[in-house]
């Protein structure tokens, strides 16, 4: 990784955790509209999407869970998944950001499996349904486009029966849960400022 590097704190319930983060990307905090869109890479971006599923799962109790993250990114849910006890695997299509969240799990002291895997073509999934069943999906604003819904919806239920998304009101999300709903998935949806945070569960 080329990229000059810097050091962010994520302030969480249990305490900051440390994250490297490319330092053009760190000058672009997601604190704008919600349709912006960065000319850095996307995964490298600090989504606020990410941070308030973090806050979400800081201080739960998830000893002895398998949790998988899809689209990664800086990985902050899966740190904080982490740091509550799961055994998690956290995957993106981009190699350069599952370099740094290897880091930034070394960093923060915590053990974070890692796979290059694009959650959205069907070629690449097949491994990650092979390394399941999971107990836990999660996912921050990763439907910020209307194939992906039906992509999700037909990945979730081969994953782990729940997972929690965290998305900023996109319309897309709302076409999504209401098709979870028609699916048979129940959906518990807190606000947590502008972010939304959906806690699914598969009661078939």
């Amino acid at each position: 990784m080329q990229d000059e590097l810097v050091t962010q704190e994520v302030e969480l319930p249990g305490g900051p955790l440390r994250m490297l983060q490319p330092r053009e990307s760190a000058e672009l905090p997601d604190d704008g509209p919600v349709e912006w869109a960065p000319l850095v890479p996307y995964w490298s971006v600090l989504w606020r999407s990410g941070v308030a599923l973090a806050r979400e799962l800081d201080e739960k109790s998830l000893d002895g869970s398998r949790v998988v993250e899809l689209g990664c990114g800086l990985a902050v849910p899966s740190m904080a998944a982490a740091r509550a006890g799961a055994a998690v695997l956290a995957t993106d299509a981009d190699p350069e950001a599952i370099e740094l969240v290897q880091r930034n799990a070394g960093l923060n002291g915590l053990k974070v499996d890692t796979a290059v895997v694009d959650w959205t073509s069907a070629a690449v999934t097949g491994e990650l349904i092979d390394r399941g069943p999971f107990d836990l999906v999660l996912a921050a604003d990763v439907l910020y486009e209307r194939p992906t819904v039906a992509l999700m919806l037909s990945l979730l239920p081969r994953l782990a029966p729940a997972a929690w998304l965290a998305d900023p009101s996109r319309p897309t999300g709302g076409v999504f849960l209401e098709q979870a709903r028609e699916r048979g998935w129940t959906v518990d949806t807190a606000a947590r400022g502008v972010i939304d945070i959906h806690r699914l569960r598969d009661l078939r």
